[in-house]
């Protein structure tokens, strides 16, 4: 009883932290351990960063479509398919003052898609 009841409390808190989500410090953090280089892909931690911006988007998306079906006018107006090279993506959050970067990658990409994108009045 005893061993089940751990292995759920194990579970859980492993649960919650990741379900808690990147700031762009630790995400500048993480990036700058990775070296650029071609195999920069073949790394864990690059493909972990990759996934969170790519969470991050399909996030601003769902907010957007979800906005749009409630008739509300939505955050951004993103076209279907949004290109960006890791430079851009990286220029754009070390430009986030360093007393902001506490905010998360969704965040982050939300206020840069509605820079970018925003919806007509």
């Amino acid at each position: 009883m005893k061993k089940t009841t751990l292995i759920l409390a194990a579970a859980a808190s492993l649960w919650a932290s990741g379900a808690s989500a990147m700031t762009v410090q630790e995400f500048l953090t993480s990036a700058n351990r990775i070296p650029r280089n071609p195999t920069a892909l073949l790394r864990s931690d690059t493909r972990r960063l990759m996934n969170e911006v790519k969470q991050a988007f399909s996030t601003v998306r769902s907010d957007q479509t979800a906005a749009q079906a409630a008739g509300r006018r939505p955050a951004t107006c993103m076209p279907e398919k949004v290109s960006l090279s890791a430079d851009a993506l990286l220029a754009r959050f070390n430009a986030i003052p360093a007393a902001r970067r506490n905010i998360s990658v969704t965040q982050a990409v939300r206020e840069w898609m509605a820079a970018e994108h925003p919806c007509p009045v």
